[in-house]
């Protein structure tokens, strides 16, 4: 064998075992988290009360350079006692991890993104699980160059801003455990 054909060999098993490691680093995350969510990871959030139409209000989140929605989310969920809401938000992000449902593992397969991208939409809903409110919210995220990214969002730190518009509604929804998925799922029949 002549040494190129060597140096082809050794560069594709190189690349092949670079392969196999990046499948085995794959991060999976379960749909029920297992600790709470860290608050006090957005500390330029702005929060806004616009409108209050009989018990239901609708308020708009500001959120700033460098903080992570989920934990902003989270905390102005408990500081304002939703126990239901639904929202949608736009604005730009430095980084962000999303994850997809891989059904054989009843996990999210995580999806880092770490370039900055614009949230071309944010949409969700607050519900109480296991007796505290709790954001599910699914992310679309363009990078530069042109490619929108999206699923289940696990992490967000916003670049200059986004701004969230949530609307609470009056009657609490609740979350029960779906066993089957391993994860929240709102109950109608627990409203109240």
């Amino acid at each position: 064998m002549k040494a190129s054909h060597f140096k082809h060999l050794a560069a594709t098993a190189l690349l092949v075992a670079n392969l196999s490691l990046s499948a085995q680093a794959q991060e999976y995350v379960a749909p029920v988290p297992s600790k709470p969510v860290e608050l006090g990871k957005a500390p330029g959030l702005k929060v806004k009360l616009l409108s209050t139409g009989g018990q239901t209000k609708t308020y708009v989140l500001v959120f700033a350079k460098g903080d992570e929605v989920v934990s902003g989310l989270t905390e102005f969920a408990q500081k304002y006692n939703v126990k239901s809401a639904h929202y949608q938000a736009i604005g730009d992000a430095t980084s962000a991890k999303v994850g997809v449902y891989d059904y054989d593992r009843k996990m999210f397969k995580v999806i880092p993104i770490a370039e900055p991208a614009e949230v071309t939409t944010m949409t969700g809903d607050i519900a109480v699980f296991n007796g505290k409110p709790v954001a599910h919210s699914h992310v679309n995220l363009a990078t530069p160059d042109g490619l929108v990214h999206g699923g289940h969002l696990l992490e967000l730190i916003i670049g200059p801003t986004m701004e969230l518009f949530v609307t609470v509604e009056p009657t609490p929804l609740y979350k029960k455990l779906n066993t089957e998925f391993n994860a929240g799922v709102i109950d109608p029949a627990l409203a109240k």
